[in-house]
């Protein structure tokens, strides 16, 4: 069991998370902070948590304060994760006319692999030109590996069917890579949801999935608002399973095309 850490260096790395990505980290998880930050104490020497937040306030927010914020954030993710999810924006994305190419921004993509899974959707659809994807993330670590493409056996088995890891990736050292030609169909940028400037032009499907989760409701509102200004007005936002607009803002109504999506909510908008 882990020993109780004094509240001053737990509410340190909590305000310095929240700071650098408007995430807030609940009393429930605190325990995440010290199993988190073990290897960055050791790669650093430092032997408590005490000692590596005096090291970053006199660091003044250095690479540091960099790392300590990528190692708490949640960066769980899986291929085609919730997979129903990937059938229902594959139909929103067929109901788009062919005289424009379709935009997809894979908002909080993690280590890229719901970006690289609607690569491989979309690029074995013949019937339909290959959508525009974006993926973006606050955490330059995980972009690393989503550039990279390269997974271990066990993620590369999470929800990738045998015929897709074959397909679609290269077996190195124990490990999978995908294809460059796979990762050449996504366009991968480092963004903070909060406080960087929105993508240029309008997405026909944003995914932000289990990112909410981690923001006040007054952040949860701002976010989703300006989601709703680079979203077009037929097109859909999809949330995480355990996510909702309801009663988090007016931006946004359930959709009444797919089930479970939400589209933008005009009607509100020329009213305010």
């Amino acid at each position: 069991m882990l020993n109780p850490r004094p509240a001053s260096a737990v509410a340190e790395f909590i305000a310095l998370l929240e700071a650098r990505t408007g995430q807030q980290m609940g009393a429930n998880r605190n325990w995440r902070i010290e199993t988190a930050l073990k290897p960055v104490m050791r790669d650093t020497g430092h032997d408590t948590l005490e000692k590596l937040a005096e090291t970053i306030r006199a660091d003044r927010g250095g690479p540091l304060a960099d790392r300590v914020v990528d190692e708490l954030l949640n960066q769980e993710s899986s291929f085609f994760r919730d997979a129903a999810v990937f059938d229902i924006v594959e139909q929103a994305v067929s109901a788009i006319p062919d005289t424009r190419r379709p935009r997809i921004w894979s908002a909080g993509c993690s280590t890229g692999q719901e970006p690289l899974s609607l690569a491989m959707l979309f690029a074995e659809k013949l019937d339909h030109q290959m959508p525009e994807i974006l993926a973006t993330d606050v955490s330059e670590s995980a972009l690393h590996k989503a550039r990279a493409g390269r997974y271990t056996q066990f993620e590369i088995q999470r929800g990738l069917p045998i015929r897709r890891m074959m397909q679609w990736f290269d077996s190195v050292d124990g490990d999978w890579i995908a294809n460059p030609g796979l990762t050449r169909m996504v366009s991968f940028r480092r963004m903070n949801l909060v406080a960087d400037s929105l993508p240029i032009g309008r997405f026909d499907v944003i995914l932000c999935r289990n990112v909410l989760l981690y923001f006040s409701l007054d952040m949860r509102r701002a976010v989703l608002g300006r989601l709703a200004q680079v979203l077009r007005p037929d097109g859909v936002l999809v949330l995480g399973a355990g996510e909702t607009v309801i009663g988090q803002t007016d931006a946004f109504r359930p959709s009444q095309r797919y089930r479970g999506l939400y589209e933008p909510n005009w009607a509100a908008a020329a009213a305010a």
